[in-house]
């Protein structure tokens, strides 16, 4: 059946078997944070030892995303995705098997490793299946699925509710390992750009690790890049960590009114900002190279004026207005990225370079959510923080405006 089908028919039916891939590799990771009342009374813990779980998660995630694209530079994009799969929900399924919070941590930190090869991988994929002019909108299609799953997340904390709290890890777990048989019988590899030798003898030279890092970092287009997506990083991680919290002191809201407002607007926004950015990006490319780099661009520039004025007015309709803008605008790079990445780096090293970007902008979010903590146990208003990623957002659009796109060529 696969075999009959055209070269864009194929390339489509790669980005919707990755897209439900996507959104379980989200529900799996922050479900854990949806059901702290019972998971707490099941397996005693302190606050701090609870926030360890997702921390341990994050540390291990980020230091070991550059390997895992390595690996699917490496080896095969698909088989990558696949044993990523496989073992995490795996790992998901044990999760809901634990007994004490030291068998819990275990598995938190080997969930970051099997997932840290995912999304290299499945972006490098996607890129191999579309070269032309849809790969920003493939991106953002899949990056849909990252945003849905994100957003099911409260399904473990309602799941835990009505059963208890194991239910959901084994039911998610057990959901993956059988769509991980659909992979292996629907997923194929695509052929990768630029691999033939250059004496032409139609071999291909090992891709090895310390070959890819200098290659991309010897590169100032990659560089730039690099700042760009962590200064992106810092924004978004603030507003992940603080705006329900903000939001809340600023309008008087609820716990559950001030989440809502924190993560309903933005994930509606983004979902729609996602598409919008990815279509503009690969009509806009067919005229210019350089419209996939402009089009996050005005993202951001038509962004932080909004997130600005969220941290500053006094009326809760506007600052949603805001927080909505925003969500679009930002929601470009997302759909981006990995189409800008193509534009600088080695074609044979777009998976390591993503992972590298991916161990940025995690370290760099780590540090600002605990830079918000320690600004307001030292009395500084949030807003300021806030303001001050409305100001970075302008200078990620900078970063945007200075690479060029870097022509494609074997790295000797």
């Amino acid at each position: 059946m696969i075999a009959s089908l055209s070269p864009m028919e194929r390339a489509w039916l790669a980005v919707g078997l990755l897209w439900f891939v996507a959104c379980l590799n989200y529900l799996d990771r922050v479900m854990i944070t949806t059901m702290r009342a019972s998971l707490v009374d099941a397996i005693p813990m302190t606050d701090a030892q609870f926030g360890l779980l997702t921390s341990v998660f994050l540390w291990v995630y980020a230091l070991l995303s550059p390997l895992g694209g390595y690996l699917a530079d490496r080896f095969s994009r698909s088989r990558v995705v696949l044993g990523s799969l496989f073992v995490w929900s795996a790992i998901t399924w044990l999760t809901g098997h634990a007994q004490t919070f030291n068998q819990l941590l275990l598995a938190r930190a080997l969930m970051g490793v099997s997932e840290a090869c995912y999304l290299p991988a499945a972006l490098a994929l996607i890129m191999d299946y579309h070269r032309g002019s849809t790969r920003s909108l493939a991106t953002g299609v899949h990056m849909t699925g990252v945003m849905v799953g994100a957003g099911l997340g409260g399904l473990g904390g309602w799941l835990a509710g009505r059963h208890d709290w194991s239910y959901a890890f084994t039911l998610f777990g057990m959901i993956g390992v059988a769509y991980a048989v659909v992979l292996i019988l629907l997923l194929r590899e695509a052929p990768r750009e630029n691999v033939a030798d250059n004496h032409g003898g139609g071999m291909t030279d090992p891709v090895r690790f310390q070959d890819a890092w200098v290659s991309l970092f010897s590169r100032s287009a990659f560089i730039l890049a690099l700042a760009f997506w962590g200064l992106n990083g810092l924004v978004g991680w603030a507003l992940v960590g603080w705006l329900p919290t903000y939001l809340g002191e600023r309008f008087q809201l609820s716990q559950g009114a001030a989440g809502l407002s924190a993560t309903g607007y933005l994930q509606g926004a983004s979902l729609l900002g996602v598409l919008i950015g990815g279509a503009w990006a690969d009509r806009w490319s067919r005229r210019n190279e350089r419209g996939r780099l402009f089009v996050p661009a005005i993202g951001f520039c038509l962004a932080a004026p909004a997130i600005f004025l969220a941290s500053v007015t006094s009326l809760l309709p506007l600052a949603i207005g805001g927080l909505v803008l925003y969500g679009v605008g930002r929601a470009f790079a997302d759909s981006n990225m990995m189409p800008i990445l193509c534009l600088v780096a080695d074609p044979r090293y777009r998976a390591t370079g993503y992972g590298i970007l991916n161990l940025c902008s995690c370290v760099i979010g780590g540090l600002t959510i605990y830079a918000g903590g320690a600004l307001r146990d030292a009395e500084f208003n949030v807003r300021l923080l806030f303001q001050a990623a409305a100001a970075s957002l302008v200078i990620c659009a900078g970063f945007l405006a200075l690479i060029k796109p870097v022509p494609s060529s074997r790295s000797r």
